[in-house]
């Protein structure tokens, strides 16, 4: 593989492959196919990933060939689809079993859902056909790496999980806070509204919160998160403001912004944040622990709920972990790794209205009784009710189909409407996409989805938006804006190498 075939495997292939040159004079569908496969790239270059898909599919639907799959699974990847991602590079597979790309971009679906070992495998195939390529080399040596990493630290893990994030406090030594400190700090180790004013100038400045502070802080959001049930019930008063954020993804200009056109929580000014706190952005360090600052500081009228990336596996690759060792410690990430175990998982309002990061079930009849028994001090199965709630989607069509991430499922307006009904609620909210308006509704406004990061990643060019409410008028009122200026680091700065 030479260099420009390296630089292939980063960029949708072109329809007429060597060797087919006149195929398309030959076939009029094939060269109907090949112009739509052509617009479709054109979309993706230009990071229109829905529109290139729809395009990608005209053509499978034209004249079925292994690069349109190949294609529209880089697309779907694009878009976090991973799942369909994983389907779609199958699919071109099993035309052609030796098309080393197909490999390559399943072994990405793979790698984004964290099944290292079979992503290996494909890897291997790709740099066995393409020795000289530096590129397929190093990613098949890199994921070789991860397999052996993921195996030492599940050896580990128990000893791991038997520390709990107190006990880690105790044996730390704590460095004496130097005289030339001069950002802000505790008083007598509790958080005050002070402290997280001068928290907010001082992250804003790019600087750093003193270690000893940090870790003061993941020991008492321990200590509060282990009274906190797994669906957690919200009192709002008749007149007062409720806020629902989506996603916030490490984007914490965008956090500052959402606190400068709807004011600081407080306890008149109450807030929810659904999850997706970290990773992808590379200011999660920030972001978690403004959220974790106002939690101490307001544990009553500021709530957090657990997302798909408050997790081991998706901190691992996707910036969280990389970060907080390159601002503070490995031994730091571990303690995240136990407090985020504790998050709640979903979160009722005025018994009426369910908040959850992903989204429904695959099975009827579930009760917000056994959402209430879930044993939630864990990493997130594959399989399941907390699963389904961190991960879920819903879709336009009636039933239950695979999910397009490969994890979950997606659900159709029935499920949603028989789960309202089951227990006597009015609608549900969820983040967890990224939506062009920052906020979507469907299934008959049943189903709300709400999505906090503006650009995210800075690239898709999507609004962010929150959800407000009030206590006596449950009727979501819907707020977007657009992306705030940030320091010159890039989205993925500090994720997996084969990630980022």
């Amino acid at each position: 593989m030479s260099s420009a075939a390296e630089e292939a495997n980063h960029k949708p292939e072109t329809p007429v492959a060597a060797g087919q040159e006149n195929t398309s004079e030959e076939n009029p569908l094939q060269a109907k196919a090949d112009e739509l496969g052509v617009r479709g790239n054109e979309f993706f270059k230009e990071q229109n990933y829905e529109q290139a898909i729809a395009l990608y599919t005209e053509a499978i639907e034209t004249c079925p060939n292994e690069r349109f799959y190949a294609n529209r699974s880089f697309a779907h990847f694009r878009t976090e689809s991973y799942g369909y991602a994983l389907s779609d590079a199958d699919k071109a597979i099993s035309m052609k079993n030796s098309y080393t790309k197909a490999y390559y971009r399943r072994a990405a679906a793979l790698m984004a859902l964290g099944k290292f070992k079979k992503a290996l495998a494909d890897l291997e195939f790709v740099a066995k056909r393409c020795p000289s390529a530096k590129d397929a080399q190093d990613k098949y040596t890199e994921c070789k790496k991860m397999v052996n990493k993921i195996a030492f630290e599940k050896a580990i893990s128990v000893q791991h999980q038997e520390k709990s994030v107190e006990k880690m406090c105790r044996d730390l030594e704590f460095a004496t806070i130097e005289d030339d400190y001069t950002g802000p700090k505790l008083e007598n180790g509790k958080v005050t509204l002070e402290f997280m004013e001068n928290l907010l100038e001082w992250y804003k400045k790019q600087n750093k919160l003193h270690k000893n502070f940090a870790y003061r802080i993941l020991c008492d959001m321990e200590t509060l998160l282990k009274t906190q049930p797994s669906l957690v019930e919200i009192t709002v008063p008749d007149e007062q403001k409720f806020t629902v954020c989506g996603d916030i993804h490490g984007q914490f200009y965008d956090l500052l912004h959402i606190f400068e056109i709807n004011g600081l929580p407080s306890p008149t000014n109450p807030y929810l944040f659904n999850g997706d706190f970290v990773d992808r952005g590379s200011f999660s360090v920030e972001c978690i622990f403004t959220l974790f600052g106002f939690k101490l500081l307001y544990p009553n009228h500021f709530f957090l709920a657990r997302g798909n990336h408050e997790s081991f596996n998706m901190n691992q690759l996707y910036g969280f972990t990389g970060e907080v060792v390159s601002k503070y410690s490995q031994n730091m990430a571990d303690m995240f790794t136990l407090v985020y175990n504790w998050l709640p998982l979903c979160h009722l309002i005025n018994k009426k209205v369910l908040v959850m990061h992903g989204g429904l079930f695959s099975k009827d009849n579930v009760s917000l009784d056994d959402l209430r028994t879930i044993d939630r001090n864990c990493q997130p199965p594959e399989e399941g009710l907390m699963c389904e709630l961190l991960w879920s989607d819903p879709h336009p069509l009636p039933g239950r189909v695979p999910s397009k991430r490969g994890v979950g499922i997606q659900f159709g307006p029935d499920v949603t409407e028989a789960f309202l009904k089951y227990n006597n609620l009015d609608y549900i909210i969820r983040s967890h996409e990224v939506k062009a308006e920052g906020y979507e509704v469907d299934h008959n406004g049943k189903c709300i989805t709400v999505f906090s990061a503006p650009n995210y990643c800075d690239q898709m060019k999507n609004l962010g938006a929150f959800i407000t409410l009030k206590g006596n008028d449950l009727t979501p009122k819907f707020t977007t804006y657009a992306d705030s200026p940030h320091p010159s680091i890039r989205p993925m700065a500090y994720a997996y190498s084969l990630m980022s």
